[in-house]
């Protein structure tokens, strides 16, 4: 694109001529014919940089009018926004040829279940015979290739060059984790959706948003109309005020009146889980899950829902999720303990109380929970989360997470703090050290209990000082249980 086009394209008038092939927002990622984004930061502006990307090949900059006044700027050609992020989205599209106009493109967005239903909606897709991409937390697939991903949703100039390379690549359909970051950064701006889809609402994030009313919003920006059908999960009170105000909304619920239910669910012996979707035209249909948890229920009603608006026979969709598992969500580890041995990425007091909710039918032991909080992020929902455990487990082992540049010390007291207040606690331990408290976790065990080490999931480091070491939960368990086993042999 022209910079000269592009500039009609947002409104403003392009200083200087140039071709522009590409776009980054990371100066030292600049290649010969990208745009660089210079936008402001809380502690930097982008502008500040801009030298780095004209070295790397940058032939334009997209800045905002304080930007533009930096002296590195004299002679560049310009695109001066007074909001530039609003429009880098829609910019990056241009630039990569529109690329979700030959794509569906089903979003997902919620605080808990958006992996979990992007993945069902991919498996729901292959067993369509379409060609299926992947976006989100847990990785990005093209047709089953992984590629490497930092963000649950990508920066929109990262997004776009995906969908390009997707729709290069033969992918007809992209299911894809929609955070509400991405919605109020404008990271999904000028992503065309076929499905939008809403899975539940709870706290978190509440360190980047000003309270859960701001959050809600930020999530419901993916149904001002955005997407060709929105489909909402109405089984807690932000679904239903998102279905109100979304006229044109496919209803799902496992609770009540909905166009999508979800009926008679039973879970088997192994946690398999089965249950009945009642369709909008009443007709009844058999769906069987490898996810054990009453909300993995939930989520692949939402899936189904999805697929029926982007055309998927539900029947077809519901033989992919047969065989759907998570990394991270719900996963067992065995090494042929006598126990149940569980790793979830539970980081949200509501998904902490769900997770063990669901785990507790299945366990005639105890519950052991190892489980921490991330720093840096949302500190009220601490105590909460120490709360939320302690009142379903018999043992809670309070543990560090990713205490990035905090005291990790400060934010175990904050978690203690909520788990002693609760009532109705189980015992409690505090132990920093996570791969010693997986190890006592596990050496406390007894046949018929459980073991469960929630918070980090599927990541694969552990940040601390601004260091990232190597750290897998699902690992460290199974080293733990198989050095268990052979002291008792």
């Amino acid at each position: 694109m022209t910079l000269g086009a592009l500039g009609a394209a947002i409104g403003v008038p392009a200083a200087g001529a140039a071709t522009v092939t590409g776009v980054t927002l990371r100066a030292s990622d600049a290649r010969p014919g990208d745009l660089f984004a210079a936008l402001p930061g809380s502690r930097a502006h982008g502008a500040d940089y801009a030298e780095v990307a004209l070295a790397g090949g940058a032939v334009a900059v997209l800045t905002d009018p304080d930007g533009a006044r930096r002296p590195a700027m004299a002679g560049v050609p310009l695109l001066v926004h007074p909001r530039p992020r609003e429009v880098l989205g829609a910019v990056s599209a241009l630039v990569h040829g529109d690329p979700t106009a030959r794509l569906r493109v089903l979003g997902v967005t919620g605080t808990s279940g958006k992996t979990t239903t992007a993945h069902l909606l991919e498996a729901g897709l292959a067993a369509a015979g379409r060609t299926a991409g992947l976006v989100g937390t847990v990785g990005t697939r093209i047709d089953g290739r992984r590629l490497p991903t930092a963000l649950t949703t990508p920066e929109a100039p990262d997004l776009q060059a995906l969908f390009a390379v997707m729709a290069e690549d033969g992918v007809t359909d992209v299911a894809m984790e929609v955070s509400s970051h991405a919605l109020a950064l404008g990271r999904v701006a000028g992503t065309r959706f076929a499905v939008a889809a809403f899975t539940n609402l709870s706290q978190d994030h509440l360190d980047f948003h000003r309270d859960m009313e701001d959050y809600f919003e930020a999530k419901a920006a993916l149904f001002d109309g955005r997407a060709e059908h929105a489909v909402v999960c109405v089984d807690d009170e932000w679904g239903r005020r998102l279905a109100a105000r979304t006229p044109d909304a496919v209803t799902v619920s496992t609770t009540g009146p909905a166009a999508w239910r979800a009926l008679d669910a039973r879970t088997g012996p192994d946690g398999t889980q089965s249950f009945t979707a009642l369709a909008p035209d009443g007709a009844r249909l058999p769906v069987r899950l490898q996810l054990p948890g009453a909300f993995n229920v939930a989520n692949a009603a939402v899936a189904l829902a999805c697929l029926d608006a982007a055309g998927v026979p539900a029947a077809v969709a519901a033989e992919g999720f047969t065989r759907v598992t998570v990394p991270g969500r719900m996963q067992r580890v065995e090494e042929g303990q006598p126990f149940l041995a569980i790793v979830d990425y539970a980081h949200k007091p509501g998904a902490v109380a769900a997770l063990l909710d669901a785990l507790r039918p299945q366990v005639a032991g105890r519950l052991i929970v190892v489980l921490g909080c991330g720093g840096d992020r949302d500190r009220g929902k601490r105590p909460r989360m120490g709360a939320a455990a302690a009142a379903r487990a018999e043992l809670l082992i309070v543990t560090d997470d990713n205490p990035r540049s905090e005291d990790p010390a400060e934010i175990r007291a904050q978690m203690l703090a909520g788990a002693k207040a609760e009532p109705h606690a189980g015992d409690l331990m505090e132990i920093g050290d996570r791969r010693a408290a997986i190890a006592a976790a596990v050496a406390y065990a007894k046949p018929g209990d459980a073991v469960v080490i929630a918070g980090k999931g599927h990541e694969t480091g552990q940040e601390v000082d601004g260091v990232k070491h190597p750290f897998d939960d699902a690992a460290e368990l199974a080293v733990a249980l198989s050095a268990a086993l052979k002291g008792t042999r």
